[in-house]
């Protein structure tokens, strides 16, 4: 008869008093091997901040972040050591003196250090328990010296500079150390060698408050290349903003990857004077990728000499090196331009396929026809029609005319006092003194007593490295001439933000 092996006894789980949860070991450092046991696993991830999928494919991150979280929570607020280095780091052809206690704080220099201290030895536990004595801060005696340890590390990123290296290292001693906007860049990417998470974090924060035109090209590149979504999102909503009144008017719009434009031109948030401005701001865009020579920002004039001069025989989006700017011209509300002087100057330079043309004129035709009524419009969200006032810290008022198919609107900001603010559009009929000459010569003249409006207001502006926004519903009401009912319905907001962003968007229903 075949013997029946002993059974295995069973895996159980440690409890806690009545609960069943997991707590840290009273040796922090124990590297047990994982039991199998899941919500174990999950419990210990949870409660050191590790991602649980990550503790699946790496259980050594598990074992490395108890070391950290031990460091991080007996020796803080200690005196920074200053004797003897316990490490000796060799990286950039430098030799940089550390101590243990900061060391833990990167999960790289950790992982080096814990390799080169147990790689001689057969009890790499014991040496490991014997560096938890030797540091334990409840030691009232003077500590024992420990060994110390040569550990190498290579950078091939070219971000990482010897000045931001350094300046990431002297973070491990200190909390507030300086990062200036110069050497950022370089301190985020080391940060992200070392895997100095609280670094790395405030590097986020230093460049989200320091996004300018000559700056977002590469933060939003960095975001991309290290994986930090809360950068790349914050490049997008600057540029979002200020796409159209500050970078395209600045050479430095030629670095805008097209990418990130895509996706800025797709946005709902995107603030613009006028269609027409966003338009000559993409035609900007792809003049500068076309002509690396020029490193001026060009009249206007200039770039429709530029793209005027190609052949008549088909257009540029139709052109071999028009096809992969397609997706950017899409973007545009082309029936939006409704002036005649800037319709006639697209078909002048050629860049729209001629079907495009055909299409946007025959709409401004139905809707002149039908008093106004925009029928080729359906979704609001991403057809309505928009313009923009930027409201600067000089202003008490503000306000732009417009005019769209013969019915003449002013979009109105006013300052109430330091951080109260109103954005709100009226009807202006075409007798009124104060409507410039220029809004409607030219142009149509509709009579209509009454006009239908489904319109938004937005307005938005950017507080402490935040922006806040704020916007009415979609409302839809009958415009006269006369008040109440030649104002719209007031999007009043407090804040202390300055510049405020005020995008008006709105279509004409069928009446």
């Amino acid at each position: 008869m075949k013997m029946l092996s002993p059974r295995k006894a069973r895996l159980e789980r440690r409890t806690t008093g009545s609960t069943n949860r997991w707590r840290f070991s009273k040796e922090p450092f124990s590297k047990e091997p994982f039991s199998g046991d899941l919500l174990v696993l999950s419990q210990k991830c949870k409660a050191l901040s590790i991602d649980f999928d990550e503790a699946l494919k790496n259980p050594d991150r598990l074992f490395i972040s108890q070391i950290q979280k031990f460091f991080s929570e007996n020796f803080k607020n200690k005196p920074i050591q200053t004797g003897e280095a316990d490490v000796i780091l060799e990286c950039l052809g430098f030799k940089w003196e550390l101590h243990q206690p900061q060391l833990f704080q990167s999960e790289t220099l950790t992982r080096l250090y814990l390799a080169a201290l147990t790689r001689d030895t057969m009890s790499p536990l014991q040496e490991l328990e014997k560096l938890l004595r030797v540091q334990s801060p409840e030691k009232t005696k003077e500590r024992a010296p420990v060994k110390k340890i040569i550990i190498s590390l290579k950078i091939n990123d070219p971000l990482v500079t010897n000045a931001a290296f350094a300046t990431a290292l002297k973070n491990l001693y200190m909390n507030e150390v300086e990062i200036n906007e110069e050497e950022v860049l370089g301190v985020l990417a080391s940060a992200h060698i070392l895997q100095f998470s609280s670094l790395f974090q405030r590097c986020v924060s230093v460049m989200t408050d320091v996004l300018s035109p000559s700056t977002i090209k590469n933060f939003y590149m960095a975001g991309c290349k290290y994986k930090e979504e809360q950068l790349t999102i914050a490049c997008q909503k600057w540029l979002e903003m200020n796409l159209v009144p500050l970078v395209g008017k600045q050479i430095h719009l030629r670095k805008i990857p097209q990418d990130l434009l895509h996706k800025v031109l797709k946005s709902p948030r995107l603030f613009t004077f006028s269609e027409f401005h966003l338009l000559k701001t993409i035609l900007l865009w792809v003049f500068l990728q076309l002509n690396n020579k020029i490193h001026a920002i060009p009249i206007y004039e200039t770039v429709l000499t530029f793209f005027n001069s190609f052949s008549k025989d088909y257009c540029f989006l139709d052109r071999d090196v028009g096809q992969s700017l397609m997706p950017l011209f899409l973007c545009l509300h082309l029936y939006s331009i409704t002036r005649g002087k800037d319709l006639e100057e697209l078909r002048h330079i050629n860049i729209f396929p001629e079907s495009w043309m055909v299409r946007v004129a025959a709409n401004h035709y139905h809707a002149l026809e039908n008093g106004g009524d925009m029928a080729h419009l359906k979704d609001f969200t991403t057809q309505a029609m928009r313009f923009g006032l930027l409201f600067k810290q000089e202003y008490t008022t503000h306000s732009e005319m417009i005019a769209v198919y013969g019915f003449f609107f002013e979009i109105k900001g006013i300052k109430h006092d330091t951080t109260s603010y109103s954005f709100y559009m009226q009807r202006i009929k075409h007798t009124d003194p104060e409507l410039p000459a220029v809004v409607w010569e030219d142009g149509p003249i509709n009579l209509r007593a009454e006009r239908v409006v489904k319109y938004e207001i937005r307005a938005q502006t950017l507080v402490n490295g935040k922006w806040q926004e704020f916007r009415t519903r979609q409302i839809t009401q009958k415009f006269g001439f006369v008040k109440p009912s030649c104002k719209s319905h007031a999007l009043k907001i407090q804040t202390v933000g300055i510049p405020i962003y005020a995008s008006f968007a709105f279509i004409f229903p069928v009446s």
